[in-house]
């Protein structure tokens, strides 16, 4: 694969699109907490993974013709809420390109001013009951729909054909006109003949902005090589935008 720069990505915070007033990432990670298990018969620490954690941390500009309007981030990060917030990293546009997203906290909103007249805020967003996860983008950023109907099957992977240690999946809307659209995921060995992964349907979404995390109910289950979503519901229009995450290992941090 080509080398690449972080060009055309997009940041969502709860189902707002902030990425045109966000100038950088400064951090996308998931640490492991490790526990030093050293027996004195060896010459070298050991070392256990326990819990996962996870953060995003980001820097954005001050945008006064934004405010009060659209997608402003001043508006959606100034009430430092203590509820969780759900924030989603793509790493580009491109369908199934890779994204990150994780439940959180935000933990700060700070402003700098500098001496040259710069003026910028920085939001950290920590991990919170579960570890920053990465997986794959199944709309191309932003998804519109008009009508009810089935997404492009994503390619997560020739080897293995399918894995069976769980998945999650992410759900940002960013708007609704009608009754409410209820998005699904399904999966397939071959790109042609799907079906409905167990569970992985997201509660029907209404007018507004709103997001949405699911997690199969099992650790140890299936998911194929491809999937793709399905929206339904009573909607003339709807825009949002899904990141699917294949467990790959025992231990994923959910």
């Amino acid at each position: 694969m080509a080398k690449q720069g972080g060009l055309g990505d997009n940041l969502y915070v709860d189902g707002f699109d902030v990425s045109g007033d966000v100038g950088s990432i400064q951090s996308v990670r998931a640490p492991m907490t490790l526990e030093v298990v050293t027996p004195i018969n060896v010459s070298a620490e050991a070392r256990i993974g326990l819990l996962h954690d996870g953060g995003i941390d980001f820097t954005a500009f001050w945008n006064p013709t934004n405010v009060g309007t659209l997608d402003s981030e001043h508006d959606v990060l100034k009430a430092l809420p203590s509820t969780d917030r759900i924030v989603s990293y793509f790493r580009s546009t491109v369908l199934g390109a890779p994204a990150a997203s994780l439940v959180s906290k935000q933990v700060n909103y700070d402003g700098t001013r500098t001496a040259d007249g710069a003026l910028t805020f920085v939001t950290n967003a920590v991990a919170n009951g579960y570890g920053l996860a990465w997986g794959n983008n199944l709309t191309a950023g932003k998804r519109t729909d008009t009508v009810a109907g089935n997404g492009t099957g994503v390619d997560l992977g020739s080897t293995p054909v399918s894995y069976s240690q769980g998945w999650a999946a992410y759900l940002h809307v960013f708007g609704v006109t009608g009754t409410s659209i209820t998005v699904k995921m399904q999966d397939s060995a071959d790109n042609a003949t799907f079906a409905d992964i167990t569970g992985a349907t997201f509660v029907a979404a209404t007018p507004g902005r709103s997001a949405q995390r699911i997690q199969s109910s099992s650790a140890t289950a299936t998911v194929r090589r491809y999937v793709r979503i399905v929206s339904s519901g009573t909607f003339s229009n709807a825009v949002y935008a899904v990141n699917f995450v294949r467990y790959e290992a025992a231990g994923a941090p959910r």
